[in-house]
């Protein structure tokens, strides 16, 4: 197991920016992502890091939106400006297992491809 923890969350406004964390414990260099969830709608991916940090942006928070990681601390971290009510949504962190992650270079996008989950944390953006 892998256990994720997400911190970060919070209420801003509209056009403000916010930054979101992901802790992992254990070995580090796993591939990770963020995907959220609005009410009523199915969870969609934001964004991808691989283990030596090549990332890939959802075109809905492209330009908006920076994915980083520092290993050394096992933590991911998800920078987003000018945020919009549309992203509004509980934003969950996910790995893949070291197993899955021996490709250093290769980032995922779909929900199935990780392993390990977060909690979540409520991002809301008043309009």
């Amino acid at each position: 197991q892998v256990p994720l923890v997400e911190s970060g969350g919070g209420l801003v406004q509209a056009g403000g920016s916010l930054r979101v964390s992901c802790a992992a414990s254990g070995r580090t260099f796993y591939a990770m992502g963020w995907f959220r969830q609005a009410p009523g709608k199915e969870r969609e991916f934001v964004a991808a890091i691989s283990p030596i940090g090549n990332t890939y942006y959802a075109d809905s928070v492209k330009g908006r939106a920076t994915l980083s990681r520092d290993n050394a601390k096992n933590t991911m971290y998800l920078q987003m400006t000018t945020l919009k009510a549309e992203d509004t949504a509980v934003y969950s962190c996910a790995a893949r297992s070291p197993q899955h992650s021996i490709d250093r270079f290769a980032y995922y996008t779909r929900a199935l491809e990780y392993d390990y989950w977060g909690q979540g944390t409520q991002v809301t953006v008043s309009s």
